[in-house]
Parts: C-alpha cells; structure tokens; sequence
C-alpha cells in the first residue's frame, strides 16, 4: 500500500510544479483521495488531474 501512496505524491508533486506558471500560462491540477470501509477491508484510492484550456488528463490509482 505504501508505493501507491508514494507516486500519488510524486505525481502531486509534478503537478505542483507544472501548476506554478514558470513556463506560461499555469494549469489547474486536482487531486481526489478517499478511503472506503467495507466487510471485505480497507481500500484506499486517488486520483490526479491536469486542466489547461479543452484538454484534461487524469491518473487514478
């Protein structure tokens, strides 16, 4: 469970680092995280998304 966890930071981090507008206009990163309980466990998911203008690019894990 800990190397999902590990590149969903990374990849915040990248979006991060994109989202700041160095090289032009900046994009809108988001990110969604949720953990759910049932009867068969714990699960953890995510996900990451970039929006710049029509075009929008999402990672969920």
């Amino acid at each position: 469970m800990a190397k999902p966890v590990l590149i969903l930071c990374a990849l915040a981090a990248c979006a991060g680092l994109a989202a700041c507008g160095v090289d032009g206009e900046p994009v809108r990163p988001s990110l969604n995280a949720g953990v759910g309980v049932s009867s068969s466990g714990v699960h953890a998911g995510g996900s990451l998304g970039l929006h710049k203008g029509p075009l929008s690019v999402y990672l969920g894990v």
